[in-house]
């Protein structure tokens, strides 16, 4: 899903440095399901990666934590046998692909570093320069 994302995206882009692009609507209409796709599938990517999985994180032998979330290193942030759920990595995801790089919650290990990395890339991308040509056009 996230390689179909960025052809996608890919794709959108080399149409609009042609110049086949010329109605705003459908170009903003297609940024924001990029975007939301983007969103999504990187919560997902998060959600699968974190500690191994979601069956392993609540292993008491699970790996070490690819993300720091506050209420792990935050004591009485969170109930003691706190873990994070889906929700947490989705949240982790918007805030990335809004603000282009982590809020609150840290990517520790390499992979995390690149996949954020990845998800604010083309975030910073469709926003910038997707988003940006679409408002031109409208006007």
């Amino acid at each position: 899903m996230t390689l179909a994302n960025i052809i996608n995206l890919g794709l959108l882009l080399t149409e609009l440095l042609k110049g086949h692009v010329q109605n705003g609507r459908e170009l903003v209409v297609s940024s924001v399901a990029i975007w939301l796709t983007n969103a999504i599938a990187f919560g997902l990517w998060y959600w699968e990666l974190d500690r191994g999985g979601p069956y392993e994180r609540h292993q008491p032998s699970h790996r070490e934590p690819d993300f720091l979330f506050p209420q792990m290193a935050t004591p009485g942030a969170g109930r003691p046998d706190w873990a994070p759920s889906f929700v947490d990595y989705l949240y982790v995801s918007l805030t990335n692909a809004t603000a282009f790089s982590p809020t609150d919650t840290m990517p520790l290990s390499p992979l995390a570093k690149l996949l954020m990395a990845t998800q604010s890339v083309a975030s910073l991308v469709t926003v910038a320069v997707v988003a940006a040509r679409a408002v031109n056009i409208l006007s």
